[in-house]
């Protein structure tokens, strides 16, 4: 998807905001909010749609909106559980940067960081995911050693 397909695709939603390139970054971003779900359309490579991420609605905020990962909702399952029905399924988990585990064959990405007080597991990590990106096919592939 093009800049201009992403940002007249958004747009029934509301005015999008739009942001960059900047000098330092080719980095462009489109964003919008949908029934308190945010989400950013991340433009990283020329006029190319690259990834979109969803961001939970934040402390306090609800939303009707599920946002589902093979039948679970991925801003109120436990990350951990999420992770090891992933695992479960075959798929590679490479969580060595916990705050911002991938599972790279997919193509999802997820976050653990917020300012907001959220519960944490034994560990002191966010209990709940707070994003989750969809790249590209090969999108986090540089986190794991896969064949290619």
């Amino acid at each position: 998807m093009t800049f201009d397909e992403a940002v007249a695709a958004v747009s029934e939603w509301g005015e999008p905001r739009v942001v960059g390139p900047r000098p330092h970054s080719p980095l462009v971003t489109v964003s919008s909010t949908v029934d308190e779900v945010a989400f950013q359309i991340l433009l990283e490579e020329e006029d190319r749609v690259t990834a979109i991420e969803l961001w939970w609605p934040g402390e306090e905020q609800r939303s009707s909106t599920r946002v589902l990962l093979d039948g679970e909702d991925v801003f109120t399952t436990p990350a951990r559980q999420i992770l090891e029905h992933a695992a479960a399924r075959g798929w590679t988990v490479e969580d060595a940067q916990t705050e911002n585990p991938v599972i790279p064959g997919v193509s999802l990405g997820f976050t653990r960081q917020t300012s907001q007080e959220m519960p944490r597991d034994s560990d002191g990590r966010l209990m709940y995911f707070t994003s989750v990106l969809v790249g590209g096919e090969e999108y986090f592939d540089f986190r794991a050693d896969l064949p290619t």
